[in-house]
């Protein structure tokens, strides 16, 4: 068995066919089949249920994908820190984000890290499910993902964490509403207002009805949207309130939106998970930048 085999059959999985799979690593497709073939004599399996319009894992293959996904990060690991020895800062880090905290405060990070390290390239995915971002580095299709930690992460997905923020979740309200004049809204009057937010599932929803359940009401979402970007606008626009983290409520506050803190207030707890073990020299380098959280005020 080969590096390049199990690179080439995990691609075949990521690009959903052989054809494209080829495209993404830069082989012809006859080339990787043969590749793939190889790789499923020396494992005595077979890997791919070779379907006439696509190809589907079999369970050998569902068993193989990974470790063989955990087995190229530990060689891309083992390249990197040869390169970095050597001086060469090269190399590609992957990371996954939710939606909500892609832009704080990852930007930044990715911004200063970019700026230490330009050779090395970053790719970044983003899942709405804080559960995606933790079946992602457990699988290893990312190193490092950034969501909300609770404490759970240890035994769900194995993961060790890094907490870098404490932001505090908002209430905000379309332009003219009356809040209370102190902007602290008992969470009980979530069970009052029109409400705009994400489908259930997503980490936005499962803060809005956790906040709710916790207050003995049931939340009266009226608009639901897969389109996180769309919350603040919606609110601006007056087609109901919504809970947002304090940057993103701040952006809503600016175009008019009335916001006002909970009571008691809500906060989530942010931080980076990765599987446990050596980080890539990468990932060591990009934790390096992360600042540690700011007690609660």
């Amino acid at each position: 068995m080969e590096m390049r085999q199990v690179e080439h059959a995990v691609a075949v999985v990521d690009a959903g066919g052989f054809t494209a799979a080829a495209d993404e690593v830069g082989i012809t497709q006859p080339a990787l089949s043969q590749s793939v073939a190889a790789l499923e004599r020396d494992l005595g399996v077979a890997l791919f249920h070779r379907l006439p319009r696509h190809v589907a894992l079999t369970p050998a293959g569902e068993a193989f994908l990974g470790p063989a996904r955990q087995l190229l990060r530990a060689a891309d690991a083992a390249r990197e820190a040869a390169a970095q020895v050597a001086g060469v800062r090269a190399g590609r880090l992957d990371l996954v984000s939710l939606p909500t905290l892609a832009v704080d405060p990852l930007a930044d990070l990715v911004g200063r890290f970019r700026a230490a390290s330009p050779g090395v390239v970053v790719r970044i995915s983003a899942p709405d499910a804080r559960s995606a971002v933790l079946d992602q580095v457990h699988s290893g299709q990312a190193e490092l993902g950034l969501a909300e930690v609770t404490g759970d992460e240890a035994v769900l997905a194995g993961l060790d964490t890094r907490p870098v923020a404490s932001q505090e979740v908002l209430l905000v309200a379309p332009p003219g509403t009356r809040l209370a004049r102190t902007r602290r809204v008992p969470r009980r009057r979530l069970g009052e207002l029109d409400l705009v937010s994400t489908p259930v599932g997503t980490s936005t929803r499962g803060l809005l009805d956790d906040a709710a359940a916790a207050a003995g009401v049931e939340p009266r979402v009226v608009v639901e949207t897969a389109h996180r970007e769309a919350l603040a606008p919606l609110v601006v626009a007056g087609a109901g309130a919504a809970l947002l983290a304090a940057p993103q409520a701040r952006q809503a506050e600016a175009g008019g939106a009335v916001v006002a803190r909970l009571d008691p207030p809500l906060r989530r707890h942010v931080g980076f998970v990765h599987r446990t073990g050596a980080l890539s020299p990468a990932a060591a380098a990009f934790l390096a930048l992360a600042p540690s959280p700011t007690p609660a005020g």
